[in-house]
């Protein structure tokens, strides 16, 4: 009819319909929808090769990422200072992210004495309990080492 955009083979009568909860003139527009706040849903890794949505984990795959997160909470951290010694400022990037440490990075020591940026290690320690470098099992060095104490 008058408009351009619609099809010419039928008007669209749904626009004449109150249905879409649109309002007649001189009535108040209808209230707009309740706000509501998209809540990002945490994935994780229960083993390497799976991820899945914190909601569809099973009660003992909780248990296990509570416990592998505490013992990551237990690996030493601290702050990447270079050193003022040539040989200090040798190599020394994360093998993870491929980027060179920054003075002041927050950095996390493995018990192998390997270093690597905090949230690049974390996030790595979430998938496989081994150092990247080395693949040494981190957890069965940090159990030692509670043992020795």
């Amino acid at each position: 009819m008058g408009n351009c955009l619609t099809s010419q083979a039928a008007d669209d009568l749904s626009l004449l319909n109150e249905s879409d909860g649109a309002s007649l003139p001189g009535e108040p527009p209808p209230p707009p929808p309740p706000y509501q706040e998209h809540v990002p849903v945490l994935v994780y890794h229960p083993t390497p090769s799976q991820t899945r949505l914190a909601t569809q984990l099973t009660e003992e795959e909780q248990v296990r990422i509570a416990q592998r997160i505490g013992l990551i909470q237990h690996l030493p951290r601290g702050i990447f200072n270079p050193g003022s010694e040539p040989a200090d400022k040798k190599v020394k990037e994360c093998v993870i992210c491929m980027l060179d440490f920054e003075l002041g990075d927050p950095v996390r020591f493995l018990p192998c004495l390997h270093i690597y940026h905090l949230n690049c290690i974390d996030d790595w320690l979430m998938r496989s309990f081994t150092c990247p470098s080395c693949m040494e099992p981190v957890d069965a060095a940090l159990l030692s080492s509670y043992e020795t104490n």
